[in-house]
């Protein structure tokens, strides 16, 4: 009876148990669907719940007016605006395994960003493109702001189904509208405090 004890619990704890392995093991899976690129989904942003939609609200903090702030657990982006309140965006924030926090400033803005996967997510995802010109279908979306000098980005995307979800490799992105109202509002320099809890 020992040995079919042995067998069971082997068996439970096996990554083979989707149920188990779940639990078990970290995912990186992500927690919507890719979108592959030059696909064009932003007509869909239409169907953003609107609690995922720019918004004002409350929000204390000592930060000066004019602070980005990424809170990964919430999926929101907020731009404080002083007196107690901040613009709220809904962004898609990094899976599990590639999710971070930090202090960094904007360090570069891009109009209709080209894209160029970092040979990390190339290594990943072997089919990506090397190389992408801007426009609409390409997964920086409208604008990018660039974080210091990482490998990650604020931006558009050309799959707004993704916003609230944790899908991306590291970056946040935003519906098009809304990364093109956040660029207009902050320049080069502007302080980006991601919050991962």
């Amino acid at each position: 009876m020992l040995w079919l004890r042995v067998f069971a619990l082997a068996f439970l704890l096996s990554p083979a148990t989707p149920v188990l392995a779940q639990f078990l093991m970290p995912s990186t899976q992500p927690t919507a669907q890719y979108v592959d690129p030059g696909i064009d989904h932003t007509a869909r942003d239409a169907d953003l719940p609107p609690e995922l939609r720019k918004t004002s609200v409350l929000y204390r903090t000592e930060q000066p007016p004019g602070t980005i702030i990424v809170n990964t657990a919430d999926r929101y982006l907020y731009l404080i605006q002083g007196n107690g309140t901040a613009l709220r965006y809904g962004v898609g924030v990094g899976r599990d395994g590639f999710q971070w926090g930090g202090v960094h400033n904007i360090s570069k803005k891009a109009e209709w960003p080209d894209w160029t996967p970092p040979p990390e997510m190339i290594s990943r995802q072997p089919y990506l493109p090397r190389w992408m010109a801007g426009g609409p279908g390409n997964p920086l979306g409208a604008r990018a702001l660039y974080i210091g000098s990482t490998v990650y980005r604020i931006h558009g995307t050309n799959a707004p189904e993704t916003i609230g979800q944790a899908v991306s490799s590291g970056c946040f992105r935003m519906v098009n509208d809304d990364v093109i109202d956040l660029y207009s509002r902050v320049p080069v320099g502007t302080k980006v405090m991601v919050q991962h809890h």
